[in-house]
């Protein structure tokens, strides 16, 4: 999990980084705020679940359910949260960001593990 995490941070830091080269600071931030946007309520699932998981027992099929309705809600509220406070947000560096990011997992997949 968190080799995931850590792939859809730097996947937003690199696309952050690319707006920045091509476009303008407006651009880099909402790239920015978009991709953590994703990556950071996904870091706090992973570190749910995996909290859970050490629990007397084992996991619980709740705490996924109830920590995956949290991650909505967080990436729902970051969401407002950018556009309430920043409001020069470059919705189509935004949203890239934050497609990236979401599917940058797949960049796991096709990767062989020693």
């Amino acid at each position: 999990m968190a080799r995931i995490v850590l792939l859809q941070i730097a996947a937003a830091l690199v696309v952050a980084v690319l707006a920045a080269v091509f476009g303008n600071v407006s651009q880099a931030l909402s790239a920015l705020f978009g991709g953590l946007c994703c990556a950071l309520p996904n870091a706090f699932f992973a570190i749910r679940l995996f909290a859970g998981t050490k629990k007397p027992g084992g996991a619980n099929p709740m705490t996924f359910f109830v920590g995956e309705f949290i991650k909505i809600a967080l990436t729902i509220a970051m969401m407002f949260a950018v556009v309430y406070w920043y409001r020069d947000v470059n919705w189509p560096a935004f949203l890239i960001a934050f497609i990236v990011v979401l599917k940058s997992y797949f960049i796991l997949l096709f990767r062989q593990r020693p």
